[in-house]
């Protein structure tokens, strides 16, 4: 790193030819200068794409694992509705057991107190639909809680990731020494091109 950064210093210190003008010669000037700044690309960038495809992969891997805690999580919820489900079932069918008793007596008394039973008999059913309803609602609301917050998580995460990605990158490339280089460099580069132009 310390040869680049002479070599760009080292470009301000350069005599002029006493001259200006056009070279004409292509294969003198765009070839030779083509292939200085693919070769310096080629060099400079191969490791930093080798960091960033580290950085993406380790960032891939741990969201790999967030996304597989958030489903685990989700399953069990899944899991512990469908509970809640079969338990809703049970109540359901002894609801029925108790509805089919109810219609026995219901024979049994119908001149007597035909009304009564049968109102008993609808609040019985609306009573347990409404159960029903109930926990199929919370299993629905349970389930989409869990994603949402499944979702901001890994947006978080991603982003949390991406940001530390950016500052480590800017970390490791760039240091007080580069730096100061940097501005040497172009503030040499600057007092040439005054002289010049004076």
């Amino acid at each position: 790193m310390k040869n680049v950064t002479d070599s760009f210093v080292s470009l301000g210190h350069w005599p002029s030819a006493g001259s200006f003008g056009f070279n004409t010669d292509i294969l003198a000037t765009n070839l030779i200068n083509l292939s200085v700044v693919l070769g310096v690309l080629i060099f400079f960038g191969k490791g930093v794409c080798a960091s960033c495809l580290n950085e993406w992969k380790d960032n891939l891997l741990s969201l790999s694992d967030l996304l597989d805690n958030r489903k685990q999580r989700i399953l069990n919820t899944i899991r512990n509705s469908e509970e809640l489900r079969e338990r809703a079932i049970e109540q359901l069918e002894k609801a029925q057991a108790r509805l089919r008793k109810v219609e026995i007596e219901a024979d049994q008394f119908r001149v007597n107190g035909y009304s009564e039973i049968e109102r008993e008999k609808l609040n019985l059913i609306d009573s347990t639909y409404k159960t029903l309803e109930q926990l199929e609602n919370y299993k629905n609301e349970t389930i989409h809680f869990e994603q949402q917050r499944a979702s901001n998580q890994v947006r978080q995460r991603v982003f949390q990731q991406a940001l530390e990605g950016a500052l480590g990158t800017l970390n490791s490339c760039l240091n007080s020494e580069l730096h100061l280089r940097t501005i040497s460099a172009n503030i040499s580069i600057l007092g040439a091109m005054k002289e010049i132009t004076d």
